[in-house]
């Protein structure tokens, strides 16, 4: 049994990949979006706290990004799972 710990820049890391994931899929497939980094605007993560329903919040902690909204709808996160070989899918 192997136990693995992750630090602030390991955390970092794999939040940032997770958001290129999205970017790149999002890009791939023509749609419009917009990049909002709440690193940057105290306003704009307080608002993505606010708008995540409460049954899709953590049990502890705040959401980490990357989080997804058509708007003001919540649409969730991107899952990037592997279908028929290369295929990827988008799901809340």
């Amino acid at each position: 049994l192997v136990f693995k710990g992750f630090g602030a820049e390991e955390a970092f890391i794999i939040i940032k990949k997770k958001q290129q994931d999205v970017v790149r899929f999002l890009e791939a497939n023509k749609i419009e979006f917009e990049e909002v980094d709440i690193t940057m605007s105290e306003e704009q993560r307080q608002w993505m706290y606010k708008n995540i329903p409460p049954e899709k919040k953590p049990a502890q902690g705040n959401p980490l990004p990357p989080q997804i909204f058509n708007g003001d709808r919540y649409c969730g996160a991107l899952r990037m799972v592997p279908v028929l070989g290369h295929q990827k899918v988008w799901g809340p």
